[in-house]
């Protein structure tokens, strides 16, 4: 069976419709042409590459911490999408419990955009989320995980970690930040976005520097806590993307299909709660 026909779940995607939602005032870059993802253009994209559902995260570019778009695109497509908001640090327990309501199942920590000390008060964040049972997506790159790792393992969150942790790709495997990303397997609540290739490789697609990391991520945590993810629509990016590409990487990094179906649909239904097995998301 081709991977286009095979079940899929895509967990990292965004949507940005400046003229339904125009983009926040304060925002430090400004999305713009092809970068520019609509909630129809995706629903388009899922329904012709056969991807059921997916999971919203909001982005820094153009609307920070005004989810609105987001939320908007839940509310229109409740089977298909699930989101990650972003809040600010004193977000209170009603105001998460309102975003759950909604459809959203955790928060994003970004600090490739602000930079660790942005983050200094996160711990307060997490420890809301565990209690609520929603969970934490996190992006960094390099080293910078070294600041989350301690609490990562005090508190029981669960977290994702985004775009394979965007090791530097000439460093390989044996660096601190992939050390750290990859002793975190052992508390079992942290599962791992295998995405994003394009913003931590040194070359073009099919990105062979970092399918080492892949393998050693896979290793680590296993398909049971690693998921795919397209990045669609791929902002910022330094050439071009396209998601079919990207499918076929995963027919050739995981040729067996029963780990395509375990990494695909499996374990991003169970970590996502996601519609059963049955259900076919994004229909025609």
């Amino acid at each position: 069976m081709s991977i286009f026909n095979e079940k899929k779940i895509d967990t990292h995607v965004h949507v940005l419709d400046p003229v339904r939602f125009p983009y926040h005032a304060d925002v430090a870059y400004r999305p713009s042409g092809a970068e520019i993802g609509t909630t129809d253009q995706l629903v388009h994209v899922l329904r012709t590459y056969g991807v059921d559902h997916a999971l919203l995260v909001q982005p820094n570019s153009g609307y920070g911490p005004d989810n609105n778009c987001m939320l908007d695109a839940i509310r229109r497509y409740p089977s298909i999408f699930k989101g990650i908001a972003i809040v600010d640090a004193n977000v209170s327990v009603a105001e998460l419990k309102r975003l759950r309501d909604q459809g959203v199942i955790g928060i994003a920590i970004n600090p490739t955009v602000y930079g660790n000390a942005f983050y200094a008060d996160a711990p307060k964040v997490m420890a809301k989320l565990a209690d609520l049972g929603m969970c934490v997506s996190l992006q960094v790159e390099h080293d910078m995980l070294a600041m989350y790792r301690p609490w990562i393992e005090a508190i029981p969150v669960r977290v994702m970690i985004d775009h394979c942790g965007r090791p530097t790709a000439s460093m390989g495997v044996d660096q601190p930040g992939f050390r750290d990303l990859l002793a975190l397997a052992k508390t079992d609540r942290v599962s791992v976005k295998l995405s994003g290739y394009a913003k931590f490789s040194q070359r073009q697609y099919p990105f062979e520097d970092i399918w080492l990391h892949v393998r050693a991520l896979v290793e680590h945590f296993g398909l049971r806590n690693c998921m795919w993810a397209s990045d669609w629509p791929y902002l910022r990016a330094t050439d071009r993307q396209d998601y079919g590409p990207l499918l076929k990487l995963v027919e050739l990094l995981f040729p067996d299909p029963a780990d395509r179906h375990t990494l695909l649909w499996e374990t991003p239904r169970r970590l996502l709660g996601f519609a059963s097995a049955g259900d076919d998301g994004v229909k025609g």
